[in-house]
């Protein structure tokens, strides 16, 4: 989120800046970064932009934290919100600003997070099981493996892990805290990899990251979130606006793709013989499919590698 690379530097920097750029150009022009990390992408595109403002908006206190130092020097051209980003709305109205000229959504764990061994993320070192953006928030990792029916957690692994071993690995997380509750990443670590099959371990990444991957969209109710943030970030842009949104797994991408499919596509009932105005596409879609970072990228920073960017400008007034 806002940095996935290692070293924080920002995925797709330069392409992010190139479909960005034309939006942010004009004096007065205000970007919205949903997902603003480390301040990345803000960084540049404030540097770039003399005459841009930013709202930068992260619901993990630490990375609010850490983008006011790294923008200090930009002043009053910044305004920084600890917030999910589905609180657009209200937080643009409680800005005077009732449209903005860019968007831009860097999804998933960024990698400070995945690097501070206290916050769980990361299945390779032992933490205890937390996995919280917001630390502030009530569910963690080891509430859900603790307290949820073997159903309920196979359906969380199944449906936002896209793991086809979710129901042996819930049922062991089951029979497992009845001896001793599950507090650490180690020991689920352990569990998972007793519950796959030994040929299917051998392929397709770590064993335990779908597992890691699907608790941690639970704990956060990340794609609830998103499925809100994405229409009303469309709604909250001006003609000629953009918005760029970097996905790092195919459930977020999916929700990405169906949402700016909607806005740019004719809904004039099949037979008429014109468009009808208020019928025709709100967006043009910038890019073909999902673009994905360069050989070169993804060898200098592998957790760039599963990026996905797809970008589009509005173009009419909705109706």
């Amino acid at each position: 989120m806002g940095t996935a690379g290692s070293g924080h530097l920002p995925v797709m920097r330069d392409r992010v800046a190139e479909l960005l750029g034309p939006a942010l150009e004009p004096p007065g022009a205000v970007l919205v970064d949903a997902t603003v990390g480390r301040a990345g992408h803000a960084r540049l595109l404030l540097a770039e932009h003399p005459g841009l403002s930013l709202i930068g908006i992260d619901t993990d206190a630490t990375a609010i934290a850490a983008s006011r130092r790294a923008l200090a020097h930009f002043g009053e051209r910044v305004l920084l919100i600890q917030a999910v980003y589905d609180e657009l709305p209200r937080i643009l109205a409680e800005a005077g600003q009732p449209g903005v000229q860019g968007v831009l959504f860097d999804l998933g764990v960024s990698s400070p997070q995945l690097d501070d061994p206290a916050r769980g993320f990361a299945y390779a070192k032992d933490a205890p099981l937390d996995m919280r953006m917001n630390q502030g928030g009530q569910l963690t990792a080891a509430d859900v493996l603790n307290t949820y029916p073997a159903d309920r957690l196979t359906r969380v692994l199944r449906d936002y892990g896209e793991e086809r071993y979710a129901r042996r690995i819930a049922e062991a997380v089951v029979k497992e805290r009845t001896r001793e509750p599950l507090q650490n990443t180690a020991r689920l670590v352990e569990i998972v990899l007793q519950s796959i099959p030994a040929p299917a371990r051998r392929s397709g990444g770590h064993p335990a990251k779908r597992t890691f991957q699907a608790l941690r969209i639970e704990v956060n109710g990340e794609l609830e979130a998103l499925a809100r943030a994405l229409p009303a970030a469309l709604d909250a842009i001006a003609v000629g606006g953009r918005i760029v949104a970097l996905a790092y797994h195919s459930l977020e991408d999916r929700l990405v793709k169906r949402e700016l499919a909607v806005r740019s596509v004719d809904t004039t009932p099949t037979g008429l013989p014109v468009s009808l105005p208020e019928a025709r596409p709100q967006f043009r879609l910038l890019t073909r499919g999902a673009e994905r970072p360069d050989a070169a990228e993804q060898a200098a920073n592998p957790r760039a590698s599963s990026a996905r960017l797809r970008a589009a400008e509005r173009i009419r007034v909705a109706a």
